[in-house]
């Protein structure tokens, strides 16, 4: 069922409390923390969901669409784009194949390594994602917290994300000889 107001209390708060009560304080906080990360996740999706929604497009689908249009030739290998999407091999070869019935994007043989396919946006693809990332900038534009706190805010997801393994940071450019 669908929230039809603000709550009158936080329920996070109160499960703190309560975590609290129960003795649990030494994982009190990080049970808000990670509660209130997961909460705000719905929240924002809820938001890029309805942006997307007049386009026919979930997330997954306008991600890929939006990362072979970053490319020069609107196309990259299957295992590239799984890479670059961090999400399992089946979600995207499930989202490619959606894309691809409704003639968004198309599989090609590689042109020189014969195991490989390449996925490759249709001229309908290009022109849908670039509508769509209009109507989803107006999202971006607007996060919802001033702009100190949405770049202290990336930093600190970032920092957790470093450390929890998710990317490493870049090597050092040597110096010119």
């Amino acid at each position: 069922m669908a929230q039809r107001g603000p709550l009158p209390v936080d329920p996070i708060a109160e499960a703190k409390r309560q975590w609290t009560a129960h003795g649990w304080d030494d994982a009190a906080g990080g049970m808000s923390a990670v509660t209130s990360v997961m909460r705000t996740q719905q929240i924002m999706l809820g938001r890029v969901e309805r942006a997307l929604k007049p386009f026919g497009l979930s997330f997954a689908r306008f991600e890929m669409l939006r990362l072979l249009a970053f490319t020069r030739e609107g196309r990259m290998p299957m295992a590239s784009a799984i890479a670059r999407l961090q999400v399992h091999p089946t979600s995207v070869t499930n989202t490619v194949d959606r894309l691809v019935r409704d003639c968004l994007l198309r599989r090609e043989p590689h042109p020189t390594d014969g195991r490989a396919i390449l996925v490759s946006l249709t001229p309908e693809g290009k022109e849908l994602v670039e509508r769509a990332t209009v109507a989803l900038n107006e999202v971006f534009a607007q996060p919802g917290l001033p702009d100190d706190d949405t770049l202290q805010l990336v930093r600190i997801l970032a920092r957790f994300r470093k450390d929890a393994g998710d990317f490493a940071s870049p090597r050092p450019v040597p110096d010119p000889l």
